[in-house]
């Protein structure tokens, strides 16, 4: 018997074009970090050597943990007293990134009936992101963070997609 349903965010309840998003998503945070003397085109290797690390992560630290251990790499442990750029880009900035996404009622239509019908959900999206992030998105969705039984974020995951253990870990926590 059926009691959950996987959902994924990014082309599927959020409607977008994945290398558009990126390249505003980098555009906006390369220019959000560079009066902090980040270069923008190494930013953005950082930022891809990071999240290549946690599409790689063996399950052993978040994939919070092990993205900052790879940007540490290139910055040095400078780059952990700087993380409150990165929150306030993701609480400012990064919300002008939402023009280059879609929208469809039917996002949040499909989770309402999918909850009516008895059903547990799951935001089973790449957890990619931080926390903040994937609440922005599941709001430019049309949707809630407890619209959801679980949300999987970097924080709170050691797995990534396509990783199979990614799934066996969301299957043992649903």
């Amino acid at each position: 018997m059926i009691t959950t349903i996987l959902f994924d965010l990014d082309g599927t309840l959020l409607p977008m074009d994945q290398d558009v998003f990126v390249g505003a998503y980098m555009k906006g945070l390369t220019t959000a970090a560079a009066p902090y003397g980040y270069e923008p085109g190494t930013l953005v290797k950082a930022i891809m050597t990071g999240t290549a690390a946690m599409v790689a992560n063996n399950g052993e630290r978040s994939n919070e943990a092990v993205f900052w251990d790879a940007l540490s790499k290139i910055y040095g442990d400078t780059i952990k007293s700087h993380t409150h750029i990165f929150d306030e880009f993701y609480q400012k900035e990064f919300q002008d990134v939402r023009r280059v996404c879609g929208f469809s009622p039917k996002s949040a239509q499909i989770i309402s009936r999918a909850r009516a019908l008895g059903f547990r959900v799951a935001l089973a999206t790449n957890p990619l992101f931080p926390t903040v992030a994937t609440e922005s998105r599941i709001r430019w969705a049309g949707l809630q963070t407890d619209d959801f039984d679980m949300v999987t974020t970097f924080e709170n995951f050691r797995f990534s997609k396509p990783n199979l253990n990614y799934f066996r870990a969301v299957c043992e926590t649903m």
